[in-house]
């Protein structure tokens, strides 16, 4: 939103069924911009409502409600707003603005825990994977620090989880396939998990290989136990992509893609707050 409002750009549009809407009707309000969004109807109810709520305050913010996936709601944006001169800063089709935004999920991976000490890497990553823009934006700040001399060439397995129900990359990666193939949508808890192709999956996977990672799928049930776990002995509320990375580990250990000793990190990327009516049953 910042890099558009420098650009001169006053009307943005974003496909979402996730933090992305909801963040962008937030940011472009406060930036004095407009925004318009549109997502699933089955979208969380709280994300669905706060775009729903700020649509309705003014003509700031626009709300579509398309039916199945972000592929849809994407489509539709392409359809009706995109040709009327708004600007769409959907996953990979702005210019590359997220990317460089994700770039501090890596950075912050890297930067030293103590005054003094040194930039570092972790052995493997484990990130709940969608799009794929957190995975470019890691890869992409890491190439930056080694050409800065703090990191060497070393780099962290990476591990994308994705959704039994919808696991397009986990599909091509076990096939050896070079991209993704559109597939149907499944039914998910994790929303920002459902995404039935990707413009920049490719990338993902070479990423994936190139570090010597995997991809895995995780089931519904796995994912909603570790909801139920984690709640229960930690008093966290971690959001089900989370709890698909965390589900995924032992199937990682068992593969051995994690030993002991490793330094692994497990990526949350939001709060069970945003999907409490469709979860409160498991807590």
């Amino acid at each position: 939103v910042s890099m558009a409002r420098r650009h001169g750009l006053e009307r943005l549009a974003v496909p979402t069924q996730g933090n992305a809407g909801d963040s962008l009707c937030e940011y472009a309000v406060a930036a004095g911009l407009r925004a318009v969004v549109a997502m699933p109807r089955d979208t969380p109810l709280p994300i669905l409502g706060r775009v729903a709520a700020l649509a309705q305050d003014g003509d700031r913010v626009g709300l579509e409600l398309v039916d199945v996936t972000i592929r849809e709601a994407g489509e539709r944006l392409k359809e009706r707003w995109i040709p009327q001169g708004w600007f769409s800063v959907a996953t990979f089709q702005e210019p590359g603005w997220r990317i460089e935004g994700k770039k501090t999920l890596g950075l912050e991976l890297a930067e030293p825990a103590e005054p003094g000490g040194a930039w570092s890497l972790p052995d493997v990553v484990v990130y709940p994977t969608g799009g794929g823009t957190g995975v470019l934006g890691m890869w992409k700040a890491w190439s930056e620090l080694e050409c800065l001399g703090l990191i060497g060439p070393d780099r962290p397995r990476m591990v994308c989880v994705q959704s039994e129900a919808t696991a397009p990359l986990v599909r091509a990666f076990e096939q050896g396939l070079a991209d993704t193939t559109p597939t149907a949508a499944g039914k998910t808890l994790a929303f920002g998990l459902n995404v039935p192709g990707g413009v920049g999956h490719f990338r993902v996977l070479e990423i994936i290989r190139e570090s010597g990672g995997s991809a895995i799928a995780v089931t519904e049930a796995e994912m909603e136990s570790e909801l139920s776990a984690v709640w229960r002995d930690k008093g966290w509320w971690i959001c089900p992509e989370g709890a698909a990375c965390l589900a995924a580990l032992p199937a990682l250990r068992d593969q051995g893609m994690i030993s002991g000793g490793n330094r692994v990190v497990v990526f949350n990327t939001g709060s069970l707050e945003k999907y409490l009516p469709e979860l409160r049953h498991l807590l």
